[in-house]
């Protein structure tokens, strides 16, 4: 599975950044797309992410800021989106897509994004 993320970027306190994860070469349909986040110095920690049911499980993200697309396919992407409104400071971080399946030694495998950084600053 390949993942390419876009969007992120610069943005003033208050404002809003939209980022894009799209996954290709999905090949089954039990699979979760989640972001994650990383602010220098911290863990890394799970913002939000949307089952291929739908659910959808939060982690950090504040329901009223971040709000997290339904998934949409066609046949050669899975692609879902994180829309970020009222952004603060300490949202400043990179964000990370990733896509777990079952699979794998351990029964369930992830491929990730590498990465956009989101900067909130005035």
């Amino acid at each position: 599975v390949q993942i390419v993320q876009s969007g992120g970027g610069l943005v003033q306190p208050g404002g809003s950044l939209r980022l894009s994860c799209a996954a290709s070469g999905l090949t089954t349909s039990d699979y979760a797309m989640n972001w994650h986040r990383q602010a220098p110095g911290k863990q890394r920690e799970l913002v939000v992410g949307i089952y291929s049911t739908g659910s959808r499980v939060y982690g950090v993200a504040d329901k009223g800021r971040f709000t997290i697309s339904d998934i949409s396919s066609d046949n050669a992407n899975t692609t879902v989106h994180l829309q970020m409104d009222h952004l603060l400071p300490e949202d400043a971080a990179v964000y990370c897509c990733n896509v777990r399946r079952p699979g794998g030694t351990s029964g369930l495998q992830a491929s990730w994004g590498k990465g956009t950084l989101v900067t909130v600053s005035s």
